[in-house]
Protein backbone atom coordinates (compact mmCIF):
# COMPACT_ATOMS: atom_id res chain seq x y z
CA UNK A 1 0.00 0.00 0.00
CA UNK A 2 1.50 3.81 -0.66
CA UNK A 3 1.30 5.84 1.57
CA UNK A 4 0.60 9.02 -0.52
CA UNK A 5 1.41 11.51 2.41
CA UNK A 6 5.09 10.32 2.64
CA UNK A 7 5.06 11.94 -1.05
CA UNK A 8 5.81 15.01 -2.45
CA UNK A 9 3.08 16.14 -4.50
CA UNK A 10 4.69 15.72 -8.10
CA UNK A 11 5.58 12.57 -7.27
CA UNK A 12 2.03 11.79 -7.04
CA UNK A 13 0.96 13.53 -9.69
CA UNK A 14 3.09 11.25 -11.40
CA UNK A 15 1.81 8.24 -10.40
CA UNK A 16 -2.28 9.52 -10.86
CA UNK A 17 -0.83 10.57 -15.07
CA UNK A 18 0.61 6.74 -14.63
CA UNK A 19 -2.92 5.24 -13.29
CA UNK A 20 -5.09 7.05 -15.68
CA UNK A 21 -3.14 8.02 -18.81
CA UNK A 22 -0.68 4.98 -18.95
CA UNK A 23 -2.99 2.96 -17.60
CA UNK A 24 -0.49 1.15 -15.68
CA UNK A 25 -1.51 -2.36 -13.13
CA UNK A 26 -1.29 -1.54 -9.44
CA UNK A 27 2.11 -3.60 -9.22
CA UNK A 28 3.62 -1.24 -11.69
CA UNK A 29 2.89 2.31 -9.69
CA UNK A 30 4.27 0.12 -6.29
CA UNK A 31 7.61 0.02 -8.17
CA UNK A 32 7.33 3.06 -9.41
CA UNK A 33 6.78 4.20 -6.32
CA UNK A 34 9.40 2.22 -4.23
CA UNK A 35 11.88 3.28 -7.05
CA UNK A 36 11.36 6.87 -7.32
CA UNK A 37 11.03 7.15 -3.08
CA UNK A 38 14.98 5.66 -3.09
CA UNK A 39 15.86 8.13 -5.83
CA UNK A 40 14.92 11.00 -3.89
CA UNK A 41 16.55 9.87 -1.00
CA UNK A 42 19.41 9.46 -2.61
CA UNK A 43 19.02 13.10 -4.03
CA UNK A 44 18.64 13.99 -0.42
CA UNK A 45 21.93 12.75 0.78
CA UNK A 46 23.93 13.70 -2.04
CA UNK A 47 22.86 18.09 -1.67
CA UNK A 48 22.77 17.99 1.40
CA UNK A 49 19.70 18.30 2.58
CA UNK A 50 19.67 15.76 4.68
CA UNK A 51 22.08 13.94 7.44
CA UNK A 52 21.11 10.45 8.45
CA UNK A 53 21.06 9.95 11.81
CA UNK A 54 22.50 7.10 14.50
CA UNK A 55 20.87 4.03 14.16
CA UNK A 56 18.85 5.52 11.09
CA UNK A 57 18.42 3.67 8.12
CA UNK A 58 18.23 5.00 4.40
CA UNK A 59 14.75 3.47 3.42
CA UNK A 60 13.64 5.94 6.80
CA UNK A 61 15.19 9.56 4.86
CA UNK A 62 11.58 11.06 4.26
CA UNK A 63 11.08 12.77 1.00
CA UNK A 64 7.52 15.26 1.35
CA UNK A 65 9.75 18.01 1.92
CA UNK A 66 11.69 17.86 -1.40
CA UNK A 67 10.29 20.49 -3.62
CA UNK A 68 10.35 21.03 -7.39
CA UNK A 69 13.59 23.76 -7.16
CA UNK A 70 15.93 20.78 -5.82
CA UNK A 71 14.05 18.65 -8.72
CA UNK A 72 15.31 21.22 -11.30
CA UNK A 73 19.10 20.58 -10.16
CA UNK A 74 19.23 17.21 -10.87
CA UNK A 75 21.51 16.03 -14.02
CA UNK A 76 22.42 13.46 -15.61
CA UNK A 77 25.80 12.74 -13.27
CA UNK A 78 23.40 12.73 -10.26
CA UNK A 79 21.21 9.87 -11.78
CA UNK A 80 24.37 7.89 -12.73
CA UNK A 81 25.76 8.09 -9.23
CA UNK A 82 22.45 7.30 -7.85
CA UNK A 83 22.67 3.98 -9.86
CA UNK A 84 26.47 3.35 -8.97
CA UNK A 85 25.08 3.86 -5.35
CA UNK A 86 22.69 1.40 -5.72
CA UNK A 87 25.42 -1.33 -7.61
CA UNK A 88 28.03 -0.85 -4.94
CA UNK A 89 26.31 0.27 -1.45
CA UNK A 90 22.94 -1.94 -2.12
CA UNK A 91 23.80 -4.62 -4.45
CA UNK A 92 21.19 -4.58 -7.01
CA UNK A 93 21.67 -6.73 -9.73
CA UNK A 94 21.64 -5.19 -13.34
CA UNK A 95 18.43 -6.63 -14.19
CA UNK A 96 17.05 -4.10 -10.84
CA UNK A 97 18.88 -0.93 -11.87
CA UNK A 98 17.88 -1.57 -15.85
CA UNK A 99 14.27 -1.07 -13.72
CA UNK A 100 14.94 1.86 -11.46
CA UNK A 101 16.47 3.83 -15.00
CA UNK A 102 13.11 3.12 -16.55
CA UNK A 103 11.10 4.43 -13.92
CA UNK A 104 13.79 7.68 -13.37
CA UNK A 105 13.01 8.11 -17.25
CA UNK A 106 9.26 7.54 -17.55
CA UNK A 107 8.85 10.07 -14.11
CA UNK A 108 11.22 12.98 -16.16
CA UNK A 109 9.58 12.58 -19.26
CA UNK A 110 6.58 13.45 -17.61
CA UNK A 111 7.66 16.50 -15.36
CA UNK A 112 9.17 17.90 -18.44
CA UNK A 113 6.96 16.87 -21.56
CA UNK A 114 3.91 16.67 -20.19
CA UNK A 115 2.98 18.43 -16.77
CA UNK A 116 5.48 20.99 -17.71
CA UNK A 117 7.03 21.32 -14.22
CA UNK A 118 10.84 21.46 -15.15
CA UNK A 119 12.33 22.63 -18.16
CA UNK A 120 15.31 20.41 -18.94
CA UNK A 121 14.64 16.57 -18.91
CA UNK A 122 18.05 15.41 -17.16
CA UNK A 123 17.47 11.73 -17.94
CA UNK A 124 16.58 12.17 -21.66
CA UNK A 125 20.11 10.40 -22.63
CA UNK A 126 20.05 8.02 -19.89
CA UNK A 127 20.94 4.52 -21.08
CA UNK A 128 19.50 1.31 -19.58
CA UNK A 129 22.17 -0.22 -17.55
CA UNK A 130 23.29 -3.62 -19.51
CA UNK A 131 22.20 -7.02 -18.71
CA UNK A 132 23.79 -9.87 -18.94
CA UNK A 133 22.02 -13.14 -20.98
CA UNK A 134 20.90 -15.46 -18.53
CA UNK A 135 19.41 -18.81 -19.04
CA UNK A 136 16.40 -18.66 -17.11
CA UNK A 137 15.89 -21.55 -14.84
CA UNK A 138 13.24 -24.35 -15.22
CA UNK A 139 12.18 -28.04 -14.57
CA UNK A 140 12.77 -30.36 -16.85
CA UNK A 141 9.80 -32.72 -18.75
CA UNK A 142 10.13 -35.55 -16.33
CA UNK A 143 10.24 -33.05 -13.23
CA UNK A 144 6.94 -31.18 -14.57
CA UNK A 145 5.40 -34.83 -14.91
CA UNK A 146 6.30 -35.24 -10.95
CA UNK A 147 5.30 -32.25 -9.68
CA UNK A 148 1.99 -32.69 -11.35
CA UNK A 149 1.66 -36.33 -9.93
CA UNK A 150 2.10 -35.24 -6.65
CA UNK A 151 -0.16 -32.59 -6.81
CA UNK A 152 -2.90 -34.76 -8.16
CA UNK A 153 -2.53 -37.28 -5.63
CA UNK A 154 -3.17 -35.19 -2.00
CA UNK A 155 -5.60 -37.50 -0.27
CA UNK A 156 -4.35 -35.22 2.81
CA UNK A 157 -5.14 -31.83 0.87
CA UNK A 158 -8.66 -30.68 1.33
CA UNK A 159 -7.94 -28.15 -1.89
CA UNK A 160 -6.09 -30.44 -3.57
CA UNK A 161 -8.13 -30.04 -6.62
CA UNK A 162 -8.22 -26.59 -6.44
CA UNK A 163 -3.98 -26.56 -6.28
CA UNK A 164 -3.61 -29.27 -8.59
CA UNK A 165 -5.45 -26.74 -10.89
CA UNK A 166 -3.13 -24.50 -9.93
CA UNK A 167 -0.08 -26.48 -10.68
CA UNK A 168 -1.75 -27.65 -14.25
CA UNK A 169 -2.43 -23.85 -15.25
CA UNK A 170 1.28 -22.85 -14.55
CA UNK A 171 3.16 -25.73 -15.50
CA UNK A 172 0.59 -25.36 -19.49
CA UNK A 173 -0.25 -21.95 -19.89
CA UNK A 174 2.71 -20.02 -18.47
CA UNK A 175 0.88 -17.24 -17.14
CA UNK A 176 1.78 -14.77 -14.34
CA UNK A 177 1.31 -14.72 -10.63
CA UNK A 178 -0.85 -11.99 -10.59
CA UNK A 179 -2.73 -13.19 -13.88
CA UNK A 180 -3.73 -16.51 -11.82
CA UNK A 181 -4.57 -14.87 -8.83
CA UNK A 182 -7.37 -12.22 -10.51
CA UNK A 183 -8.75 -15.04 -12.79
CA UNK A 184 -12.60 -14.72 -12.72
CA UNK A 185 -14.98 -17.57 -13.22
CA UNK A 186 -16.55 -15.62 -16.07
CA UNK A 187 -13.42 -15.41 -17.79
CA UNK A 188 -13.16 -18.63 -18.79
CA UNK A 189 -15.17 -19.39 -21.96
CA UNK A 190 -15.67 -23.23 -21.90
CA UNK A 191 -17.53 -23.67 -25.05
CA UNK A 192 -14.55 -22.50 -26.76
CA UNK A 193 -11.72 -23.60 -24.23
CA UNK A 194 -10.00 -19.98 -23.34
CA UNK A 195 -9.59 -17.95 -20.56
CA UNK A 196 -9.04 -14.65 -20.63
CA UNK A 197 -6.74 -12.98 -18.24
CA UNK A 198 -5.88 -9.14 -17.52
CA UNK A 199 -1.71 -8.78 -17.90
CA UNK A 200 0.90 -6.00 -17.31
CA UNK A 201 0.09 -2.81 -18.26
CA UNK A 202 -3.76 -4.28 -17.97
CA UNK A 203 -3.68 -5.87 -21.20
CA UNK A 204 -6.20 -8.07 -21.57
CA UNK A 205 -5.19 -11.60 -23.84
CA UNK A 206 -6.67 -15.02 -24.51
CA UNK A 207 -5.13 -18.04 -23.27
CA UNK A 208 -6.20 -21.35 -24.69
CA UNK A 209 -6.75 -24.12 -22.51
CA UNK A 210 -5.70 -27.92 -23.27
CA UNK A 211 -7.49 -30.60 -22.63
CA UNK A 212 -5.37 -31.08 -18.76
CA UNK A 213 -6.38 -27.42 -18.18
CA UNK A 214 -10.35 -27.97 -19.02
CA UNK A 215 -10.12 -31.08 -17.13
CA UNK A 216 -8.12 -29.60 -14.16
CA UNK A 217 -10.66 -26.51 -13.91
CA UNK A 218 -14.01 -28.36 -13.98
CA UNK A 219 -12.83 -31.06 -11.22
CA UNK A 220 -12.15 -27.95 -9.14
CA UNK A 221 -15.39 -25.99 -9.80
CA UNK A 222 -16.94 -29.14 -8.60
CA UNK A 223 -15.48 -29.03 -5.29
CA UNK A 224 -15.15 -24.83 -5.03
CA UNK A 225 -16.87 -23.53 -1.82
CA UNK A 226 -20.62 -22.57 -2.97
CA UNK A 227 -21.27 -21.09 0.40
CA UNK A 228 -19.81 -18.49 2.66
CA UNK A 229 -17.85 -16.93 0.09
CA UNK A 230 -16.47 -12.98 1.18
CA UNK A 231 -18.74 -10.68 -1.03
CA UNK A 232 -16.26 -9.28 -3.38
CA UNK A 233 -14.62 -12.81 -3.72
CA UNK A 234 -17.76 -14.09 -5.44
CA UNK A 235 -16.81 -13.93 -8.56
CA UNK A 236 -13.04 -15.22 -8.07
CA UNK A 237 -11.86 -18.56 -9.38
CA UNK A 238 -9.45 -19.41 -6.85
CA UNK A 239 -10.71 -19.18 -2.84
CA UNK A 240 -8.75 -19.43 0.32
CA UNK A 241 -9.88 -21.19 3.18
CA UNK A 242 -11.13 -17.82 4.46
CA UNK A 243 -13.29 -18.30 1.52
CA UNK A 244 -11.85 -14.62 -0.41
CA UNK A 245 -9.61 -14.59 -3.40
CA UNK A 246 -6.63 -16.09 -3.14
CA UNK A 247 -3.35 -13.94 -2.66
CA UNK A 248 -0.35 -14.34 -4.02
CA UNK A 249 1.22 -15.56 -0.90
CA UNK A 250 -0.59 -18.34 -0.78
CA UNK A 251 -0.23 -19.58 -4.36
CA UNK A 252 3.61 -18.63 -3.53
CA UNK A 253 2.75 -21.35 -0.37
CA UNK A 254 0.82 -24.00 -2.47
CA UNK A 255 3.81 -23.69 -5.50
CA UNK A 256 6.32 -24.25 -2.51
CA UNK A 257 4.48 -27.16 -0.66
CA UNK A 258 4.26 -29.23 -4.06
CA UNK A 259 7.37 -28.91 -5.44
CA UNK A 260 8.26 -30.04 -1.45
CA UNK A 261 6.62 -32.98 -2.27
CA UNK A 262 7.99 -33.81 -5.45
CA UNK A 263 11.15 -33.41 -4.04
CA UNK A 264 12.25 -30.99 -6.04
CA UNK A 265 14.24 -27.71 -4.82
CA UNK A 266 11.65 -24.86 -3.66
CA UNK A 267 14.53 -22.48 -3.09
CA UNK A 268 15.24 -23.10 -6.83
CA UNK A 269 12.22 -22.79 -8.00
CA UNK A 270 9.78 -20.36 -7.37
CA UNK A 271 6.23 -19.45 -8.68
CA UNK A 272 7.83 -17.17 -11.56
CA UNK A 273 9.91 -19.99 -12.37
CA UNK A 274 6.64 -22.25 -13.58
CA UNK A 275 6.28 -20.22 -16.33
CA UNK A 276 9.78 -20.26 -17.33
CA UNK A 277 9.02 -24.27 -17.41
CA UNK A 278 5.77 -23.65 -19.55
CA UNK A 279 7.37 -21.47 -21.94
CA UNK A 280 10.86 -23.53 -22.50
CA UNK A 281 8.38 -26.77 -22.99
CA UNK A 282 6.53 -24.71 -25.05
CA UNK A 283 9.25 -24.31 -27.52
CA UNK A 284 11.35 -27.13 -27.09
CA UNK A 285 8.90 -30.19 -27.24
CA UNK A 286 5.86 -28.04 -29.31
CA UNK A 287 7.72 -26.65 -32.17
CA UNK A 288 5.90 -22.95 -31.09
CA UNK A 289 6.61 -20.46 -33.14
CA UNK A 290 8.22 -17.63 -31.18
CA UNK A 291 5.52 -14.78 -32.18
CA UNK A 292 2.45 -17.07 -30.97
CA UNK A 293 4.69 -17.72 -27.64
CA UNK A 294 5.47 -14.18 -27.16
CA UNK A 295 1.09 -13.63 -27.79
CA UNK A 296 0.95 -16.36 -25.28
CA UNK A 297 2.89 -14.90 -22.60
CA UNK A 298 2.06 -11.34 -22.82
CA UNK A 299 5.38 -10.13 -23.90
CA UNK A 300 5.37 -6.30 -25.40
CA UNK A 301 9.15 -7.43 -26.84
CA UNK A 302 10.00 -10.22 -29.06
CA UNK A 303 13.11 -9.72 -27.34
CA UNK A 304 12.02 -10.66 -23.93
CA UNK A 305 10.58 -13.91 -25.75
CA UNK A 306 13.76 -14.88 -26.85
CA UNK A 307 15.39 -16.14 -23.21
CA UNK A 308 13.26 -19.34 -23.94
CA UNK A 309 15.00 -20.14 -27.38
CA UNK A 310 17.70 -21.31 -25.61
CA UNK A 311 18.92 -25.12 -26.10
CA UNK A 312 20.61 -27.59 -24.23
CA UNK A 313 23.83 -29.07 -24.54
CA UNK A 314 22.44 -32.24 -26.02
CA UNK A 315 20.44 -30.59 -28.30
CA UNK A 316 23.60 -28.74 -29.57
CA UNK A 317 25.49 -32.27 -29.72
CA UNK A 318 22.78 -33.52 -32.07
CA UNK A 319 22.88 -30.99 -34.35
CA UNK A 320 26.09 -31.32 -34.84
CA UNK A 321 26.11 -34.89 -35.20
CA UNK A 322 23.23 -34.62 -37.42
CA UNK A 323 25.34 -33.11 -40.26
CA UNK A 324 25.45 -34.88 -43.16
CA UNK A 325 28.64 -34.45 -42.97
CA UNK A 326 29.67 -36.28 -39.84
CA UNK A 327 30.10 -39.50 -41.43
CA UNK A 328 32.43 -38.73 -44.16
Amino acid sequence: MINRQDNPDFLNSFLDYSITILNKSPNSIKEYNYDLANFLRFIKLRFNLYTIKENEEFKDIPINDITLDTIKKINLDDIHSFLAYMATELKSKPATRARKASSIRIFFNYLSQKANLIEINPAQNLETPKQGKRIPKYLTLDDSKKLLEVASNSDDNRNSSRDYAIITLFLNCGMRLSELVNINIKDIIFSENRLNVIGKGNKERTIYLNNACVKALNDYLKDRPKEGIKYDSKDALFLSERRERISNRTVQYVVKKELQKAGLDYRKYSVHKLRHTAATLMYQYGNVDIRALQELLGHESISTTEIYTHVENTQVRNAVESNPLANL
